[in-house]
């Protein structure tokens, strides 16, 4: 695997594809800067070794050339974090970026306009990748977030430098990380899948079964299995057509030795608000007109008695509806648990939208192993499939 140290970037100038695919307010100022902070080791490497920096990336979802999708807007948050003058070009192909490219000196970073302004981006067409790799001398890839993506600057544009492409130091970290999970995990190694759909979670339960020995299963997709299982749920999210597939995965866990842990006792509302009337209730046993929203207390007891005794510990998924003050204690309580375990040796990799902004949000993400930047990508690499991005780096 051929990362930015095994290149000198002395007189050599790097097209880097970067996420700088940040939310930003109605001011348009950056609101949280956590991918730009990510991709600071990769840019300072290569302007350290004597090379210059051609930032490319993507900002939402634009239809052509709108403004208020424009790199421009977060060029200034840009230089505070990475400390560098950042130059900045109104376009990502044509004369004017080539002219840029030209005047660029030694220990300079350009950044280019929106990749997606064009549709060939995403279509990922061989004539605009062609376009794009005219602009560096080493392609490096940076960006976990949009691997899973066969786009023109994220997989196509590689093939254009058969001998000098990498991968950058976050992306590297990244597939090291959940390697670290699937491949290289010391036991014993506990998974927990939180979230409300069990369908959207199916690829990754089947193909971790074999690499884990305990899978705690929290939020909505508790009720299915709880459910097939015979119980009580009450007005509790539940996908009744997956109610076989809950069986068959327990079934299968079974037969693997893997111990499947489901709450035994819930947070109940009687309607989906932050101010409805709750009750703790045993999981089996929800009345009707009533709704689980959290792991209960003695299901946390459960599970962290589990994770302290856990080496490596993946996390994709709350416990419950987390965004409301009422129904956030359970993820909270988890999210303690796994830092605990971390603190006493574990290896602890936290992904997927809603986990990430979860131990953001109560101030965790220091305490964990590692956090990763790509929801989407880092599922369908647990779902075991070969990321585009990722293979078109170790291609020869």
């Amino acid at each position: 695997m051929k990362t930015l140290n095994d290149f000198n970037f002395n007189n050599q100038r790097a097209i880097i594809r970067v996420d700088f695919n940040v939310p930003l307010d109605e001011h348009f100022n950056v609101t949280d800067t956590t991918r730009i902070e990510a991709a600071k080791p990769t840019i300072d490497k290569i302007i350290s070794d004597g090379g210059s920096v051609v930032l490319m990336s993507h900002l939402g979802r634009p239809k052509g050339f709108e403004n208020n999708y424009s790199l421009e807007h977060i060029v200034g948050s840009v230089e505070k974090i990475l400390d560098y003058k950042v130059k900045f070009v109104k376009d990502c192909i044509g004369s004017d970026v080539e002219q840029a490219i030209k005047e660029l000196q030694t220990g300079e970073v350009l950044l280019l306009e929106n990749l997606r302004f064009y549709s060939e981006e995403e279509k990922g067409d061989l004539s605009f990748a062609e376009k794009l790799s005219k602009f560096g001398d080493i392609y490096v890839n940076d960006a976990f977030g949009t691997a899973h993506r066969a786009h023109a600057s994220t997989t196509i544009i590689a093939q254009f430098f058969p001998n000098k492409k990498c991968f950058g130091l976050l992306l590297a970290k990244e597939i090291e990380s959940i390697n670290k999970v699937l491949s290289d995990s010391e036991k014993p190694v506990t998974a927990i899948l939180g979230g409300s759909k069990v369908s959207s979670k199916i690829t990754v339960i089947e193909n971790i079964l074999d690499k884990v020995n305990h899978m705690i299963i929290g939020g909505g997709m508790t009720f299915t299995f709880v459910k097939a299982l015979g119980g009580k749920i009450g007005d509790s999210i539940c996908e009744d057509d997956k109610l076989d597939l809950a069986i068959e995965i327990l079934k299968q866990a079974k037969e693997k030795g893997v111990q499947i842990h489901l709450p035994i006792d819930v947070v109940a509302a009687d309607s989906f608000s932050n101010d409805a009337k709750t009750q703790i209730v045993d999981v089996k046993q929800i009345p009707d007109g009533w709704q689980g929203l959290d792991a209960g207390p003695k299901s946390l007891a459960i599970f962290d008695r589990i994770l302290k005794d856990s080496k490596t510990i993946l996390w994709n998924g709350p416990l419950g509806v987390f965004e409301m003050e009422t129904f956030s204690k359970g993820t909270i309580a988890l999210g303690e648990s796994i830092a605990e375990a971390t603190k006493s040796g574990a290896f602890s990799l936290v992904g997927g939208g809603d986990s990430v902004a979860a131990v953001k949000q109560f101030g965790l993400e220091p305490k964990m192993s590692y956090v990763s930047t790509g929801g989407g990508a880092m599922l369908e690499m647990l779902e075991g499939r070969v990321l585009p991005g990722i293979a078109a780096i170790l291609k020869d």
